[in-house]
């Protein structure tokens, strides 16, 4: 890894440290382009992307509880299985929307901001209300008004 790599992930690696996934413990996460380039307002890019948030190979046996694709990130509400960190599935998720989103776009690089923001829920919170909370991010942003509207969410609770 060069040097200049090396010093952009330097402060995302310093906020993890100490940080542990547990297995069942359920996330938040949230994850923003790359300067905040809205690259999933186009259709096609945003379908080839989430193609790939349900990848097997992907997910490993994490479970993505709920999701929304908006135009410049992503929020996943994930249960963290035995098999991965929650720090490597999340790689894991956004490579592989990013190498399909490039396809598409025609481009090569990175998509994704290297860092991301997550929550471990606690016992009290109700999953169905976060996951509410989630798919109803593109009402609150005006994108649409009714969330039927819009097409790039899924929720385990239909």
């Amino acid at each position: 890894m060069d040097m200049q790599v090396e010093d952009r992930f330097r402060g995302h690696r310093a906020l993890r440290r100490g940080r542990v996934s547990l297995p069942g413990q359920v996330y938040h996460v949230a994850v923003a382009t790359r300067d905040r380039i809205p690259w999933f307002a186009d259709f096609h890019v945003a379908s080839e992307a989430v193609r790939a948030f349900h990848q097997p190979l992907v997910l490993d046996d994490a479970l993505l509880l709920a999701w929304v694709l908006m135009p410049d990130h992503v929020h996943w509400l994930l249960e963290m299985g035995s098999g991965m960190s929650m720090e490597r599935v999340v790689a894991r998720m956004k490579s592989a929307s990013g190498v399909r989103a490039n396809r598409v776009l025609s481009r090569a690089g990175p998509l994704w901001q290297p860092a991301f923001h997550d929550r471990a829920l606690r016992q009290e919170d109700d999953l169905r209300s976060v996951a509410r909370y989630i798919v109803a991010n593109p009402l609150r942003a005006g994108l649409v008004e009714r969330i039927g509207d819009y097409p790039f969410w899924n929720c385990a609770w239909l």
